[in-house]
């Protein structure tokens, strides 16, 4: 009987496998579109208090950039409204960070939207 069920254990092993594979890089790009979500959203929050303290948006366009260490700062969309000529004090005004995140696990771009598109945003009061 042993010597039937020799290869059992392999086979199901082979079976395993790519299911096994496709969860694990699943949840790595999970995580890099979280922490990517958390990175831009700090980026987002800091640079909308430098907008309503009167700084330019040339300034907070280069904080943005200098501080993005995700990936490539040249997919990194920055939208500033309204713009500097335009704001005053007790307006609000926002800040929008986009970035594309490509997935690395095999198949998931045929069932979801690829490259997924990170989004953050910030309003706050100008003083």
């Amino acid at each position: 009987m042993l010597k039937q069920e020799k290869g059992q254990s392999l086979v199901e092993f082979a079976l395993i496998l790519p299911i096994l594979l496709l969860l694990i890089c699943a949840t790595f790009d999970f995580g890099r579109v979280m922490y990517t979500y958390m990175h831009l959203n700090l980026i987002t929050q800091e640079a909308v208090r430098m907008g309503s303290l009167g700084e330019t948006d040339t300034t907070i366009t280069q904080y943005a950039q200098n501080n993005f260490h995700v990936g490539d700062v040249n997919l990194l969309d920055i939208q500033i409204t309204p713009n500097e000529s335009q704001r005053k004090s007790g307006d609000y005004m926002t800040i929008t960070l986009e970035y594309p995140v490509t997935y690395v696990t095999p198949f998931l771009s045929a069932i979801f939207v690829s490259p997924h598109r990170v989004i953050t945003d910030s309003t706050i009061r100008i003083e």
